[in-house]
């Protein structure tokens, strides 16, 4: 991987001790030794049409969303990204261009790794005319972020997953390793759906989830079936206070409560960091 290179440490296993599990049931009976294939099937359905989607789902907030979290990564010259389940390049695209534009930096890059070959095609297209791409300061592989086996330990400036974590059986898998992954001192950053408290708003949220989103599925994307797997993913998450505690247990520094909610907790960004003594 051309993006990590610098980095020469071997890779260090992730055990598979102590983190309080985050194991998710669809509610449907589906075991969750079944959740990798069937998201991935869901996602060769949808990958043409998953951002033009979801910001209709969204009404655009999406586009905010991703913003708001890559002004709150405060990305810094020079940085290697590593984006998972980032397939379609909308989080890359924004963090180059902040680095370009805010940063003035030309040296900063991004490895996008995607369990879903659709979604990364979609990328590999979305990429294929910028000078990111001759510059080679964007790049792709194929893999799994409970095993992110081609990453050497130590070796990047930040680990970004944006709602991605939702699709994984075991995320406090993910989570030991992005600890392993990141260097000391280096960043975490996680975009995910959440869950909204507010009565009302907790209402309305849930039946846009277990109703609406269904049928814009089936009115958008023709695929009703999908987006209900999706939806289900989605409101099968922990809470936020649950998965901040997840991510501090896997070690990372997460300040205050640990999380910012967008839009009443819709959507939750999670900013973290290594201690530089790891």
């Amino acid at each position: 991987i051309r993006a990590m290179s610098s980095a020469s440490t071997p890779k260090q296993k992730a055990t598979a001790t102590d983190s309080p599990t985050l194991d998710m049931l669809y509610g449907d009976n589906v075991p969750i030794s079944a959740k990798k294939d069937i998201m991935g099937d869901v996602y060769c359905k949808v990958a043409d049409r998953y951002d033009a989607v979801s910001d209709m789902i969204s009404m655009s907030m999406n586009k905010r969303w991703k913003q708001r979290f890559i002004e709150q990564m405060q990305p810094m010259p020079g940085d290697k990204m590593l984006d998972v389940a980032g397939g379609t390049c909308e989080v890359a695209r924004r963090y180059l261009q902040y680095q370009d534009t805010v940063n003035h930096d030309t040296t900063s890059s991004v490895h996008v790794v995607d369990f879903n070959d659709s979604m990364l095609q979609v990328g590999r297209r979305r990429m294929a005319q910028s000078s990111w791409m001759d510059n080679e300061r964007v790049t792709f592989a194929q893999g799994n972020a409970e095993d992110l086996a081609d990453v050497p330990d130590n070796s990047v400036d930040i680990y970004c997953i944006s709602a991605g974590m939702h699709n994984l059986p075991h995320p406090e898998r993910a989570l030991r390793e992005a600890y392993r992954v990141v260097k000391p001192g280096g960043r975490f950053a996680c975009l995910e759906y959440g869950h909204t408290d507010t009565p009302v708003i907790g209402q309305i949220c849930r039946w846009y989830w277990d109703t609406g989103i269904p049928f814009l599925g089936q009115v958008l994307a023709n695929d009703r079936a999908s987006y209900e797997r999706l939806a289900r993913s989605v409101r099968t998450f922990p809470h936020q206070k649950r998965f901040a505690q997840a991510i501090r247990h896997a070690g990372f520094h997460l300040p205050g409560a640990g999380y910012e909610l967008y839009q009443w907790g819709m959507m939750v960004a999670y900013i973290g960091s290594k201690p530089r003594t790891a």
